[in-house]
């Protein structure tokens, strides 16, 4: 239905009205899109780095990290690995010049499996944030939502009061165990499970409403709000604008700079679908998980398995492919 152009200027667009019901989160690298669509918070990964890193508007932050890896010293595979951090501080200080809230900063997929190393990992990066001048207040540090990633979230939040996104997200059994290890937040993935389901199944398209990931996103709501854990719910990894709105009232969404483009141009009544109070009188039952049911109750998921495993593998090639460009650059950069 059009809306004539009198009642338009009245009227906010969708981006608008989602923002009086949930947190809006830019899913990007670039500074561009964030300065346009004005979100609370921003996130950021491997593969958003990676492209943003390619751009020559932001060739000066690669040459920075290139160089400060080299300052640091240390074998070739260290200093590629010290400017990887660097750069991904640098893209993560820029964003916070643009926007009131935090931003998220992903551990090296590599390191999913890792407890210990996830923990030094995400201390470094807060370290290097502590050097920009930038507290851990403004830093949500990402890790895999493996067994091993939840439990170096738990460590993290009890013990050096880092807060968490968990990320690659996908199963109930994760959601639950993410809960109970009291991270700040969780990024469920929607776009993503609709990807392996209209793959693997007969059917190849959805209405909002029922979409798997919007069903998904909106069960693990209800569980958090039911029962009182204060991990909060970022939807995340859309494939169009119908599941974003399918989950107006959620506490967070992270949307891409072209679905945040769409939605500022799209003028419809947008009426919340999740809320606390029905998802307090939703019929659920609470559940604990400890290592062994965790590991059954996600096996069982098969959607869940394949689709994170499929996306550590993804990050961890473009972090690789990142290390190859910051590698040509130090290896140019030290000269005959």
């Amino acid at each position: 239905m059009s809306v004539s152009p009198v009642k338009r200027q009245k009227m906010e667009s969708v981006l608008e009205q989602l923002k009086h019901h949930t947190t809006v989160v830019a899913d990007t690298g670039d500074f561009n899109a964030i300065d346009e669509y004005k979100p609370l918070d921003a996130t950021t990964n491997p593969s958003l780095i990676l492209a943003a890193a390619q751009m020559p508007a932001y060739q000066e932050l690669v040459d920075d990290a290139v160089a400060y890896g080299k300052k640091l010293g240390g074998s070739e595979e260290e200093q590629i690995k010290n400017a990887c951090d660097k750069l991904f501080v640098l893209f993560g200080a820029e964003i916070l010049k643009r926007i009131p809230g935090r931003v998220s900063t992903e551990v090296d997929a590599r390191l999913s499996f890792d407890k210990e190393g996830m923990i030094q990992r995400a201390r470094r990066l807060i370290d290097l944030y502590k050097e920009a001048g930038i507290g851990k207040d403004r830093i949500l540090i990402k890790l895999s939502s493996t067994w091993e990633g939840i439990q170096a979230g738990k460590v993290l939040e009890a013990e050096y009061g880092i807060h968490c996104n968990m990320t690659l997200l996908f199963s109930f059994a994760q959601a639950v165990a993410c809960a109970e290890a009291g991270v700040t937040l969780i990024s469920p993935f929607v776009g993503r499970i609709l990807d392996w389901y209209v793959a693997n199944g007969d059917k190849k398209t959805y209405e909002p409403a029922e979409d798997p990931g919007v069903k998904s996103v909106t069960k693990i709501y209800n569980y958090y709000k039911k029962f009182g854990y204060k991990t909060i719910v970022m939807g995340a990894s859309f494939r169009n604008t119908g599941e974003i709105k399918a989950l107006t009232g959620c506490d967070y969404l992270t949307i891409s700079p072209k679905l945040l483009a769409e939605l500022s141009k799209e003028y419809v009544k947008l009426t919340p679908t999740l809320s606390v109070k029905e998802a307090q009188a939703c019929e659920l039952e609470k559940i604990h998980l400890d290592e062994k049911a965790f590991r059954w109750h996600h096996n069982e998921d098969q959607m869940a398995v394949e689709k994170l495993s499929d996306g550590i593998r993804k990050f961890s090639a473009d972090a690789i492919k990142l290390e190859r460009m910051l590698k040509v650059d130090v290896v140019t950069s030290h000269g005959p």
